[in-house]
């Protein structure tokens, strides 16, 4: 378990900017010294924000994206293309832009998919995409990515973790259905706390005053149960990337500058 460490950014527009410019970084170190990387990405607000401001930044080029492998940490098992899956949102803001390799994209089952409505069978299928793609360094049933990146929610919850919910409890499987949450659609896939657990580097993402207090509760000591967000942390680094909305309610000793 790695300590966290805070950086607060003036505006979420700057906090976009930055976590883009610490990410194209991230992935070319990975690319020179094995060749490739592997990121998950997060949907929501601050994620998409995050993937519109790589597809701006000029140093995006600095990628090679037909060596890079992109996950999801969560996905709303609606139909393909629907406007509120989080690939679909993530073609619009990134993907389609730059000449990622289609085989290297793994989007989550949709609900008109091979495995139609049945989420249980779509998110184990999920779990044995990740489970092929581990080698025999990952020690795992999961690729060690080099970044996972989360969107922190108003109520502590990260990918589709929700407060008190089964899923945040799941100590085994590494990918699960969750049904009846709180927020629209009701029915999701997620990775649960043991695949985030993998990531060589876990990013959270919380931007605006909605999130002050979702923050502030995570990085108290809160029980992951009861707040998610609190049991996301990665191998050797845990990053809370926040805007000064964001990181309001929190005591100014908790974010000191973090190293680059």
């Amino acid at each position: 378990m790695s300590t966290p460490q805070l950086v607060v950014h003036h505006d979420k527009e700057l906090m976009a900017q930055a976590a883009a410019a610490r990410l194209i970084t991230r992935v070319v170190d990975a690319q020179t010294s094995r060749g490739s990387a592997s990121v998950v990405l997060t949907g929501g607000r601050n994620g998409n924000g995050l993937l519109a401001a790589l597809a701006a930044a000029p140093a995006r080029d600095a990628v090679d994206w037909g060596r890079l492998d992109l996950w999801w940490g969560d996905e709303r098992f609606l139909p393909e293309g629907d406007p509120e899956r989080n690939v679909t949102q993530a073609r619009e803001a990134l993907l389609d832009s730059v000449p990622v390799d289609p085989k290297r994209v793994h989007a989550m089952p949709a609900s008109d998919g091979p495995f139609g409505s049945d989420a249980e069978t779509a998110a184990a299928a999920y779990a044995e995409e990740l489970a092929g793609a581990a080698g025999p360094e990952n020690h795992g049933p999961v690729p060690v990515f080099d970044v996972l990146m989360l969107g922190v929610g108003p109520d502590t919850h990260v990918a589709s973790l929700f407060p008190e919910l089964p899923a945040v409890r799941e100590t085994e499987r590494t990918v699960v259905a969750v049904h009846g949450a709180p927020k629209p659609p009701p029915t999701r896939i997620t990775l649960t706390l043991p695949a985030i657990r993998a990531a060589r580097e876990v990013w959270l993402l919380a931007a605006g005053e909605d999130k002050a207090e979702a923050a502030a509760i995570a990085l108290s000591g809160a029980g992951e149960i009861q707040a998610p967000a609190a049991g996301a942390f990665g191998r050797s680094r845990t990053l809370w990337l926040l805007d000064s909305a964001a990181a309001s309610q929190l005591p100014r000793a908790l974010y000191p500058p973090a190293s680059a």
